[in-house]
């Protein structure tokens, strides 16, 4: 979330090479062989008995703008309890990951896009905020080896893809790992959403990038559970949002077929256009459930913030 004027989402975009062209995904709705991701336990209600060594996927909520480091006039305890749970993410991992792969929903691009760089500057897009706002750092090494991984990996699923060695980390990554990595000493890895936001094609981007998560790759999908600009601190909101947010927590805990089947429908959930107008928001979640596979959402986090619900998900 950024601070934008009223009358619409604008956003100063990056630019960057592109390759042009959609790709014929012979997976878009279908679920892969995630029998070799995970085993049902029937002593654990069915739920899926984790991989040692595999690690989790999660989507985090980043809030708006540099909210954690200036006064933006925020509710200090929601301030604090969102940034208590950002650094508790940390700790999800039990085995600690040799590099992060982070799905912001702030860059799209006509193809999955990677930064390639070796030491990604910072990109501050968002606007009006104090000075200092511009002046924050986040240092994290990128990871060009990784960066081909992933390519490849979308690519051997049927995705163009593209490479952008000059983009920087946009406040979808930095601002949250700021406080999950503080020390900005994991590499670190942004891949882009893909132009036209079709979920289904999300999904099977995730589905393609899981077996990173056996490789040590921590994958993370950072952006908003709710994210109307105009619904913000507006009372009306919030019982729209917390509507939509129970549909989005019990499909989040569906076996993974049925959960990917309702968030390839996800306009058709409660609230689902007022929650969210533009979907950009909501996308990371569908490449991080998507890298789920068999692993079942449990919702980590949930509480009002800027007078609507939000939650975060993690998998595995």
């Amino acid at each position: 979330m950024s601070n934008e004027p009223q009358e619409g989402l604008t956003r100063r975009r990056a630019v960057v090479a592109g390759i042009a062209g959609a790709a014929t995904l012979a997976t878009l709705h279908g679920v892969s062989g995630d029998d070799a991701q995970a085993h049902a336990d029937p002593s654990n209600g069915g739920r899926p008995t984790p991989t040692p060594g595999r690690l989790p996927v999660a989507f985090l909520p980043h809030g708006g703008g540099p909210w954690p480091f200036v006064e933006m006039g925020l509710d200090r305890n929601e301030v604090d309890r969102l940034v208590q749970y950002l650094r508790g993410v940390r700790a999800l991992p039990a085995t600690p990951p040799k590099a992060v792969l982070v799905v912001s929903a702030h860059w799209e691009e006509p193809v999955p896009t990677v930064m390639t760089a070796a030491r990604p500057p910072l990109y501050y897009d968002y606007y009006g905020f104090p000075p200092a706002s511009y002046e924050l750092t986040w240092p994290a090494p990128g990871d060009p080896t990784l960066a081909a991984r992933v390519q490849a990996l979308l690519g051997t699923a049927g995705f163009q893809t593209a490479a952008n060695d000059e983009r920087g980390f946009d406040h979808g990554t930095f601002i949250p790992l700021k406080l999950t990595y503080p020390d900005a000493n994991l590499p670190t890895v942004q891949l882009s959403l893909k132009r036209g936001l079709d979920p289904a094609e999300h999904l099977a981007m995730g589905r393609a990038l899981a077996p990173l998560r056996d490789e040590g790759v921590f994958i993370l999908g950072s952006g908003m559970s709710y994210h109307n600009m105009r619904g913000f601190r507006d009372p009306r909101a919030l019982p729209i949002s917390e509507a939509f947010d129970a549909w989005l927590g019990e499909t989040a805990a569906l076996d993974p077929k049925a959960r990917d089947q309702r968030l390839s429908q996800w306009s058709q959930a409660p609230g689902a256009r007022l929650v969210h107008p533009r979907e950009e928001h909501l996308l990371p979640l569908m490449v991080v459930a998507g890298a789920a596979g068999a692993d079942r959402g449990t919702t980590a986090y949930n509480d009002v913030f800027m007078g609507v619900r939000l939650s975060a998900y993690h998998f595995g």
